[in-house]
């Protein structure tokens, strides 16, 4: 008799490896921030200052948070990987682009229709997108994602 798994097992060292994937990925785009926070921090007069700051507080804040999504998503890409039972590049890539359409091309649409937004600034946030999902199944299905290799 088969069981319901609510949470579908994903092997930990794919989790791990695919938040820090997913974390470069979101350090490339949020590098601008980062950036600037280092900047002010260099200037700060002293160490507590800037730990002190607002800039510091959001850094941290927004580094946590893209931590804690990077995981998630992680988890959630080896968890479809394996309930599909993806096994196959080609299979990741095509379960990758609909993660993609799923999640990121609603908001791609609105960017150039309704918002209008520079093409540079679509583009450089679609191609981060494509790595998240797209490249992210890819690395998850190079590494594995079973906790046995046998299921």
């Amino acid at each position: 008799m088969a069981t319901l798994h609510y949470l579908p097992p994903v092997k930990p060292s794919a989790i791990a490896l695919g938040t820090l994937f997913n974390n470069a990925v979101a350090i490339g785009v949020l590098t601008p921030v980062f950036g600037e926070t280092y900047r002010r921090a260099q200037q700060a007069n002293t160490k507590e200052e800037f730990f002190r700051s607002k800039e510091a507080a959001t850094a941290a804040a927004t580094w946590g948070s893209s931590l804690v999504g990077s995981a998630l998503q992680a988890y959630g890409v080896g968890a479809l990987i394996n309930a599909t039972g993806t096994l196959s590049y080609k299979g990741a890539a095509y379960l990758g682009s609909l993660i993609f359409l799923a999640s990121a091309a609603p908001s791609v649409v609105s960017q150039v229709l309704t918002e209008k937004r520079p093409g540079d600034t679509i583009l450089v946030g679609a191609v981060g997108r494509v790595f998240e999902t797209v490249g992210l199944s890819l690395f998850l299905t190079y590494w594995g994602t079973r906790t046995n290799p046998f299921d």
